[in-house]
C-alpha cells in the first residue's frame, strides 16, 4: 500500500513534511516526498491528514481485556496500536486464583488462570488482539502467588521464589516489573524485597514502573524511594501516573518534576501522565475524605449506583462517604484530586509519555479509556498550544518505545514495523466524558497494526496484533 501526500509526523519530534510511505508486509518499506513505485501497488491519498506511528499506550490495565474483548475498540479508535500491561503491580500471569483481591480484582477475577508469562502471552496471541501488546510482571501478582501472609516483607525463601518466577517470565519475553505499594497487598514490602526483583529485571535488560507509594504528602520521599530502588538494581525507572494529589498538594509538581530531574541526571528515568484531573481505581475508605469529588465507576454491592456521586449516594443512605465507601464494596470510583496547573505542567514535561491508566472492566468507567490519546493534542496542543503537534506525537510514540526498548516501533523509518494512524489534526478529539465515558474518539481515518489495515472511518478490519517479546 502506498500512502501519498499525508503530513508525516515520524515520532521523533522533529518537523513533520509532506510525503509518501510504502508499505510492504508488516514493514515500511520506504517514505520520502514522493515514491514512485509500481502501478500495480494499490495507492491511498492522504493529502489533508497526518500520518503518524500508532501510539503507544504507556500505562494500561488491558491484561484481561486482550483475552476478554480482543477487538480493542477502546484503544483502537483512538488510534492506540501498543499497549504495556501489566502495571501498578497488577498482572494476570503467573497467578492462578478465583478470588483475587482488590486491586488485582481490576483486571477481571476470571482471568487470573495463567501460571506462567508464556502461558499469559500464548494465551492472548490465540485470541489474536487488534492492537499489540507489552508485558509487565506485577509484584503484587508475585506476592499472592508466593507469601500467604501479606501483612509483612517476605522471607528469604519467598523472595527467592518470587524471583525465581520474575526470572522466568523475563526469559518468557515480559518487558520488566512493575510495583504498587500504594495497595495494601503490597504495602509492607520492603526495600530489600523490591530490590531483589529489581535486580532479576535488570539481568535480562528489563524497565521497572512504579506505582509510587505515596503520590500525597509523601510524594518526594516516594520517588526517592524508587529512584534508589532501580538506580541500585541498575535499571530504568518509569513513574506512573504521576500526579499530585489531593488538594493540599496542589502546586508540588515543581517540587516533584525539579527531583525528577536531578534524579534523571544519575539514571535513566522517566514517566507516564494521563491528560485529565481524575484518577480511577477501587474504592477506598481513606480517599473518601469528604473534600475530593468521588464518581462510582462499579460496585459490585450496588451495581445500579455505577455513575452516582459518593456524596449523592451518602446523602440519600443518611451516612458518612466512608461509611457509604464499605457499603459499596468491592468497588471502583473516579477521585477528583488534582488540579490543572500541576496537570500541565506534568503533561508537558520532556520526560513526560502519554499513559491512559484506563480500566476496561469498569462499568462507569473513566473517560481516559476511551479518549486519553487524541485528548492529548485536543485540549493540549490544537486548543490551548502548550504542545506542538510533533511534540503531543513523540509523547506518544518515539518517546514510548524509547523507554520500553521498542526497537521498531514508535517511529517512522525504512525497516520499522507498520503501526501508524492516519489522522485529521483539526478533527481529532476525545469525545468520551464523565457522563458518557464510553464514546469513540473523532478523527481517526484509519490504522494499521503491522501492516494490516486495522480500523478503517471508524469500522475495525483486521485484527494482526501480538505479545511483543523483550528482544522486538
Amino acid at each position: 500500500m502506498l500512502l501519498q501526500g499525508a503530513l508525516i509526523v515520524d515520532g521523533s519530534g522533529a518537523p513533520g513534511w509532506t510525503g509518501d510511505l510504502l508499505i510492504t508486509g508488516d514493514r515500511i518499506a520506504a517514505l520520502a516526498p514522493q515514491l514512485d513505485v509500481d502501478a500495480a501497488v494499490p495507492r491511498r491519498d492522504c493529502r489533508g491528514l497526518v500520518l503518524a506511528p500508532g501510539f503507544i499506550d504507556a500505562h494500561s490495565h488491558d491484561d484481561a481485556a486482550l483475552l476478554a474483548t480482543p477487538a480493542m475498540a477502546p484503544k483502537l479508535t483512538q488510534g492506540v496500536t501498543t499497549v504495556v500491561t501489566g502495571n501498578c503491580g497488577l498482572s494476570l500471569s503467573p497467578l492462578v486464583t478465583a478470588d483475587p483481591p482488590p486491586p488485582l480484582n481490576l483486571l477481571a477475577r476470571e482471568h487470573f488462570r495463567h501460571a506462567s508469562f508464556a502461558a499469559w502471552r500464548a494465551a492472548v496471541d490465540a485470541a489474536r488482539p487488534a492492537v499489540n501488546a507489552v508485558g509487565l510482571v506485577g509484584h503484587t501478582a508475585l506476592r499472592l502467588r508466593c507469601m500467604t501472609d501479606l501483612s509483612r516483607p517476605a522471607t528469604p525463601a519467598e523472595r527467592g521464589a518470587m524471583c525465581a518466577l520474575l526470572d522466568d517470565a523475563m526469559r518468557e519475553g515480559a518487558a520488566g516489573l512493575s510495583s504498587g505499594t500504594f495497595y495494601a497487598p503490597a504495602a509492607a514490602a520492603d526495600n530489600e524485597e523490591l530490590l531483589a526483583l529489581a535486580r532479576v529485571a535488570a539481568r535480562h535488560g528489563g524497565v521497572y514502573a512504579v506505582h509510587l507509594r505515596d503520590e500525597m504528602a509523601g510524594v518526594l520521599g516516594a520517588i526517592t524511594e524508587a529512584a534508589d530502588c532501580a538506580h541500585a538494581a541498575g535499571l530504568p525507572l518509569v513513574i506512573s501516573h504521576h500526579k499530585c494529589a489531593g488538594r493540599a498538594q496542589w502546586g508540588r509538581s515543581l517540587q516533584t518534576l525539579a527531583l525528577i530531574e536531578r534524579l534523571s541526571q544519575r539514571q535513566a528515568l522517566g514517566l507516564d501522565v494521563y491528560p485529565y484531573l481524575a484518577g480511577s481505581t477501587v474504592l477506598r475508605e481513606d480517599l473518601a475524605d469528604g473534600a475530593t469529588p468521588i464518581r462510582l465507576t462499579w460496585s459490585e454491592a450496588h451495581p445500579e449506583l455505577a455513575g452516582r456521586w459518593l456524596a449523592d449516594i451518602a446523602r440519600d443512605w443518611g451516612c458518612s462517604e466512608p461509611a457509604a465507601v464499605a457499603r459499596l464494596q468491592p468497588g471502583g470510583a473516579c477521585y477528583f484530586q488534582m488540579c490543572d496547573a500541576d496537570v500541565d505542567r506534568i503533561l508537558t514535561h520532556p520526560l513526560a509519555m502519554i499513559g491512559s491508566d484506563g480500566l476496561p472492566h469498569d462499568r462507569f468507567p473513566h473517560p481516559r479509556l476511551w479518549g486519553a490519546f487524541p485528548r492529548v493534542w485536543a485540549r493540549y496542543g490544537r486548543e490551548r498550544g502548550l504542545l506542538t503537534l510533533e511534540a503531543a506525537v513523540h509523547k506518544m510514540t518515539g518517546l514510548t518505545a524509547a523507554r520500553f526498548g521498542l526497537r521498531d516501533r514508535g517511529l517512522l523509518r525504512a525497516s520499522a514495523a507498520a503501526d501508524l494512524v492516519l489522522f485529521n489534526a483539526d478533527q481529532l478529539a476525545d469525545r468520551a466524558d464523565y457522563g458518557q465515558p464510553c464514546e469513540a474518539a473523532a478523527g481517526i481515518a484509519a490504522m494499521w497494526v503491522n501492516g494490516a489495515l486495522a480500523l478503517e472511518a471508524g469500522t475495525p478490519q483486521a485484527r494482526a496484533g501480538r505479545v511483543l517479546g523483550r528482544s522486538e
